[in-house]
């Protein structure tokens, strides 16, 4: 009989603690609405734009502006960080706007057991790479 997935919650808020932290360090310094930086990672440019700013949540969307998009480059995703809690959490990317903690597998969408976990790891793995290897091309405002 297989053993049915169980998300690791405490690993998965410890993910989410991370990525705001990282992510914090790379947004536009004004935290209003319409904000953005851009950043020059290797041969590849990236957007963060503050599309909403409130008193306990900021969305961003991340978004690759050169090259020309491919099938499997980073081509937007949208990132809600909560101030009062210190997470950041993927909202959507590639399409998919809302995920769950855990899927059944197989299922239609061929959404993975941990989709959540592995779209919030790859945001850390990118904000990590983006860190150590960017630099701002230009804040644009």
């Amino acid at each position: 009989m297989k053993q049915r997935y169980t998300s690791d919650f405490p690993k998965m808020m410890r993910l989410c603690e991370n990525n705001f932290a990282q992510l914090r360090r790379l947004l536009p310094r004004s935290d209003e609405a319409g904000a953005s930086v851009v950043y020059q990672v290797n041969g590849a440019r990236y957007q963060l734009t503050i599309e909403e700013s409130t008193r306990y949540t900021t969305l961003v969307e991340i978004c690759q502006v050169a090259p020309a998009v491919s099938y499997w480059s980073l081509s937007a995703m949208s990132v809600r960080l909560y101030h009062d809690a210190m997470v950041a959490e993927v909202c959507s990317t590639q399409q998919i706007y809302r995920f769950r903690a855990r899927y059944d597998y197989p299922n239609k969408k061929l959404h993975q057991r941990d989709e959540k976990h592995q779209i919030n790891q790859f945001l850390a793995d990118w904000l990590r790479y983006c860190l150590a290897q960017g630099v701002m091309a230009a804040p644009v405002c």
